[in-house]
């Protein structure tokens, strides 16, 4: 039984799939700004000053630390209904939605984290050579919590994601259309449309879903594929991990105090572009050569 397959275990009733999901927006929606609506009720205006026009921002009252920690929570209480729920109520083991292996291959995890780091870290270095709008921004007293905020939350917020729709949703779509490619693409198409809230979206236009939608499918082909999250919960962990830590700017999702700023105009760059349209199709041929993917027709269409 392939990774898609896994779905045919356990319960998979349309009411256990509806409950689930409404029990993982439940955790994130409500559950999850708990602590955060807590915090800034002790602000001496209480929550109703931050609707002020001149209001400070909810970043700038609480530090971008801690901004992005909350920011992050919601996301680590969905995942643990998420996980919960396919426990208990799917009735099938959590390992099902993670791998079909006997058990996580941490090699193959850390193989794409490294390897799509290495590849953003020399986009840097190329772009730093010709943008003399990215600066320097090393603030030890921000930069070490944040260090530490992005290793260990940062890839529970990727992993919410990569489980819930590279693993469970993904799994639930191959049960009902029984065809790898239409998981993939839908998959990838609820991938996009989740990140369109993000600001990059209402500042660089609706033309960065490309890159949204395209990233989406790419790590559902890796899933398919490679029979598992390994892949794709490394290549997006570091992603974001490098959003973060290393290059930010004034209107992305995570507003963090980074080694480097840019303040130039906004724009959909050239490496997004290189990104989608040759990096990842390279990794996809490097990975099918590395792990002898050799049943492409059967997975996608059979």
């Amino acid at each position: 039984m392939s990774f898609l397959q896994n779905a045919n275990k356990g319960t998979n009733l349309f009411s256990t799939y509806f409950l689930t999901l409404t029990l993982v927006l439940i955790a994130y929606i409500v559950i999850g700004q708990i602590p955060l609506l807590a915090e800034l009720s002790l602000y001496s205006g209480g929550l109703e000053e931050f609707q002020k026009e001149n209001a400070p921002s909810i970043a700038e009252y609480l530090g971008q630390n801690k901004f992005l920690v909350y920011l992050i929570l919601p996301f680590i209480f969905a995942l643990i209904a998420l996980l919960l729920a396919v426990k208990f109520l799917h009735k099938r083991p959590i390992l099902s939605v993670l791998t079909n292996r006997i058990k996580f291959d941490w090699k193959r995890f850390f193989a794409l984290f490294f390897i799509w780091g290495t590849v953003m870290s020399l986009f840097l270095a190329l772009t730093m050579f010709s943008n003399p709008s990215i600066t320097w921004n090393f603030n030890a007293a921000t930069f070490f919590p944040l260090l530490l905020i992005s290793f260990f939350l940062i890839p529970v917020q990727t992993t919410c994601e990569e489980v819930l729709f590279r693993g469970y949703l993904f799994q639930g779509f191959g049960k009902l259309y029984k065809k790898g490619w239409i998981s993939v693409v839908l998959t990838g198409f609820l991938f996009g449309l989740l990140h369109s809230a993000n600001p990059e979206v209402e500042t660089l236009g609706y033309g960065v879903m490309v890159y949204y939608i395209g990233t989406g499918i790419f790590l559902g082909l890796l899933t398919l594929m490679d029979d598992g999250l390994e892949l794709s919960m490394g290549y997006h962990a570091v992603n974001n991990i490098f959003a973060a830590l290393i290059l930010t700017n004034e209107w992305q999702a995570f507003q963090t105090d980074a080694l480097f700023i840019d303040h130039s105009k906004p724009t959909f760059g050239w490496d997004s572009l290189l990104t989608i349209l040759l990096i990842q199709p390279l990794f996809l041929l490097l990975f099918s050569k590395f792990y002898g993917w050799k049943n492409w027709k059967e997975k996608l269409f059979s």
